[in-house]
């Protein structure tokens, strides 16, 4: 029997442990700060009308209850919240404890690296595994998607394929091994992805609200697919200076099978999984406005792109294109932070 800790009750968290703790030999905690809202039932509902009904063990917001024989311990938490929770259940680790994260590209390997020095068995997801959302808290999510196949970085642990052999069994999809934890937190998803697409939706937003919540990617712009193109670019010429392999971290034009911003703005408007996601918005009296308090913001830019321009700054690279959406997406966060 494995034993795995969740770490937050995201919606990604909710997805882990439906369809986790419904494997034989497996066998789910959760450490939230809400354990009275949660049900040791959890069942999780994919694209196909296919369930997973899960089973959590011990549900605590105390770390020492549900780290100490905890084989693997797996983040699913916001950006924000990662250096404190390592904190939190760093003197209750084992040493045959592997701690992860769902998703690299919030600082995972930059604040686990500060909390707990260099010999800890860490790994990463280069991409989530799932496209997640909640429908009960608690109790029941959807799986929107699957990825036909993930990459990992993994640090400090002995047998590296034996590991992946088991994160492949464990989300029943093949997994590779990445050479750096570069190659995991530093990916052109989210951080550029959902940032160019915001920072290309309302740079200019006059402030008057619009008749309908806008679609994230089923009203993908040509607009917005060049500013990916261009921050895309930067990025490719950053990893050029790191010790890492860069073939493992595709351009967004040749992950999306994409040749110009109007090929990648059509298939980010086709992908059937994408198609139901709403931009950050809320409802007001007259229409919808952004939500400059949405994860959108508050992850992706200070605990996503972020890195990369500490990077880029490091190393000598320019990257005008990443600058300007930084900066926007920085001031729009201190606004609402000094509100």
């Amino acid at each position: 029997m494995k034993k795995i800790t969740i770490c937050g009750g995201g919606a990604l968290g909710h997805v882990c442990i439906g369809f986790l703790s419904s494997q034989e030999n497996i066998s789910v905690d959760l450490l939230t700060n809400h354990p009275a809202k949660w049900c040791h039932v959890i069942s999780v509902k994919d694209a196909n009308g296919k369930v997973f009904n899960g089973c959590l063990g011990r549900i605590s917001s105390n770390p020492q209850e549900v780290i100490p024989d905890a084989d693997v311990v797996i983040l699913c938490l916001p950006g924000f919240l990662i250096k404190q929770t390592l904190k939190q259940i760093k003197p209750y680790l084992s040493e045959k404890t592997v701690v992860g994260t769902i998703v690299s590209s919030t600082g995972f390997f930059f604040f686990a690296h500060e909390v707990f020095g260099e010999k800890n068995k860490l790994f990463g997801f280069q991409r989530v595994p799932f496209i997640a959302r909640v429908v009960e808290y608690g109790k029941t999510a959807n799986l929107l998607g699957y990825k036909s196949s993930l990459n990992i970085a993994v640090e400090n642990i002995d047998n590296c394929e034996e590991f992946r052999t088991f994160i492949e069994n464990l989300f029943n999809t093949p997994v590779n091994l990445l050479q750096s934890f570069y190659e995991a937190c530093l990916t052109n998803s989210n951080p550029i992805l959902h940032t160019g697409r915001l920072y290309s939706m309302w740079h200019n937003w006059d402030g008057k609200p619009y008749d309908h919540c806008i679609l994230f990617y089923k009203e993908w712009t040509e607009d917005a697919a060049q500013w990916l193109i261009d921050m895309d670019a930067e990025f490719m010429r950053l990893l050029e200076k790191l010790p890492m392999n860069q073939k493992s971290i595709p351009s967004l034009l040749e992950y999306y099978e994409s040749t110009d911003a109007k090929s990648l703005a059509t298939k980010l408007s086709s992908i059937k999984a994408f198609e139901t996601i709403k931009a950050p918005m809320k409802e007001v009296e007259n229409g919808w406005v952004p939500d400059f308090e949405s994860r959108y913001f508050t992850e992706d830019f200070p605990f996503g792109l972020r890195f990369i321009v500490d990077l880029a700054q490091k190393h000598g690279v320019d990257t005008p294109k990443i600058d300007v959406v930084y900066e926007w997406g920085m001031e729009k966060c201190m606004e609402k932070t000094c509100k």
